[in-house]
């Protein structure tokens, strides 16, 4: 299931600088950075849900915001990329 993932968190002091290096962090663990504050995540629901769960306890929902958009199993239909930062084969192998 591919789903896109975006935030914007606060970096007005200490604390928010803290939770965005710890949203980018749990987003590196699951998914493909993208843009700056964009994540492709192509993973089973199971997972997704366990990172979901993760974000939300990062951020503050009072001063930060996180988005998804569930774009599903035929995602390739819906994504177009123009410019700069080439994609990536996202069910391909991951090397680390």
């Amino acid at each position: 299931m591919m789903t896109l993932v975006s935030y914007d968190v606060s970096t007005a002091d200490k604390a928010g600088r803290t939770r965005l290096r710890k949203v980018a962090k749990a987003l590196e663990n699951y998914a493909q950075r993208v843009q700056n504050s964009v994540f492709e995540v192509n993973v089973d629901y199971a997972a997704f849900l366990i990172l979901k769960n993760e974000l939300l306890k990062i951020i503050d929902e009072n001063r930060d915001s996180l988005r998804f958009y569930y774009l599903g199993n035929d995602w390739k239909r819906k994504v177009e990329h123009f410019g700069a930062k080439s994609g990536y084969d996202s069910e391909g192998l991951i090397v680390f």
